[in-house]
């Protein structure tokens, strides 16, 4: 068996405490969202999930058949009327929010809309959360890129300052200031533990939003193409998406049993995951067996950050999780996700084998 990562993770999720936990999942119809829909249906929780329509053809979301495993509902979250309606029928004891807009380029494109959903829409959550009864449990995605980035090539940890230059990046990090106000405001008093879970770069099967490297790279040597990468020396933490979906999971868990207070952590890969994309698309044109690459060797026009890697000791000590997989085992269940998928097989139990497969290894 191959090695699969640097430390194996000691923390273990419970059936038993998952089965009919009631549980509000925004963000479900995308890439992540969906994942985490996936694992919710292993553990026999009900799920009610909010989301815009999936942007892609074809998603993950409607392959796998989702809608028709729990509650979903196509809602705005800046719709605070009708989001509202839905979250207070729900009545949820845990709250996943992973509703976003989660693209740097596309918050250039659109920076009122990128703000207005990341920050407003998370407020608007929070605010209609402090009317829950049985609420117990929040855990609010943000991402890596919160950190105020100064390039100095060291580790993030979660109390480093926060920034970000680009739409995207101050947008969730002003989302986390939300977060603080409001746990510190209204949430304690009532014993709620309300955490951000900042995780790095998610590749894996089911993915095929425009502009993400991998998706990219697999959507262009399927179809002959020359990818084209803009930004081939940006460091980045890549990482399985099971592997952060796992941390939701156990984050949500233990913060629900009164572990300890609601708060951030970070989810990256061991050390071998943070590489340049030059060194990512690589090992994928090895695990796909073919595809040509042009790597650009001009500077990219927009601003995007060229070093992001994350300290995972918290998390480890804390939680009691560690990155599971390496980074080539990564890229190979990509490619490979996708591999299957072309020859034909159930989306779904192709996603419920690499779930099974990934908790063997826990």
């Amino acid at each position: 068996m191959e090695d699969v990562g640097l430390i194996m993770p000691t923390a273990s999720l419970d059936p038993e405490f998952w089965k009919n936990k009631r549980v509000l999942l925004t963000g479900h119809s995308g890439f992540k969202g969906a994942w985490l829909g996936l694992w919710l249906e292993r553990l026999e929780a009900l799920v009610t999930g909010v989301s815009l329509p999936p942007d892609t053809r074809p998603n993950l979301f409607e392959l796998s058949k989702l809608e028709q495993k729990f509650h979903s509902h196509f809602c705005d979250i800046r719709d605070y009327e009708n989001f509202e309606k839905i979250v207070q029928k729900c009545d949820p004891e845990i709250i996943f929010h992973l509703a976003a807009q989660p693209l740097v380029l596309a918050s250039y494109e659109s920076p009122l809309d990128t703000f207005s959903t990341n920050v407003m829409g998370t407020t608007n959550l929070l605010e209609i959360s402090r009317t829950l009864p049985n609420v117990k449990a929040i855990v609010v995605v943000t991402t890596d890129k919160v950190y105020k980035n100064t390039e100095n090539g060291l580790l993030f940890k979660e109390d480093d300052p926060l920034g970000g230059l680009d739409p995207y990046s101050s947008s969730k990090a002003a989302a986390e200031m939300v977060v603080s106000s409001y746990r510190h405001s209204f949430f304690q008093s009532r014993n709620i533990k309300v955490s951000t879970a900042r995780a790095g770069n998610v590749i894996g099967g089911g993915d095929w939003s425009k502009n993400r490297i991998l998706p990219d790279a697999i959507s262009a040597w399927k179809n002959g193409d020359v990818l084209l990468v803009r930004n081939p020396n940006a460091v980045r933490p890549w990482q399985h998406v099971l592997e952060p979906i796992f941390g939701y999971l156990m984050l949500a868990q233990k913060s629900f049993d009164n572990k300890f207070s609601g708060d951030a952590f970070n989810f990256g890969p061991n050390p071998d995951g943070a590489v340049p994309v030059h060194d990512l698309i690589c090992m994928a044109q090895v695990a796909m067996g073919y595809g040509e690459v042009e790597f650009s060797k001009s500077r990219p026009v927009l601003h995007e950050a060229n070093n992001l890697m994350l300290d995972n000791d918290k998390s480890s000590k804390i939680l009691g999780i560690s990155p599971a997989m390496n980074l080539k085992i990564s890229i190979d269940k990509t490619i490979n996700w996708h591999k299957e998928y072309w020859s034909g097989r159930d989306v779904h139990d192709l996603c419920n084998s690499e779930i099974s497969e990934y908790m063997e290894l826990l």
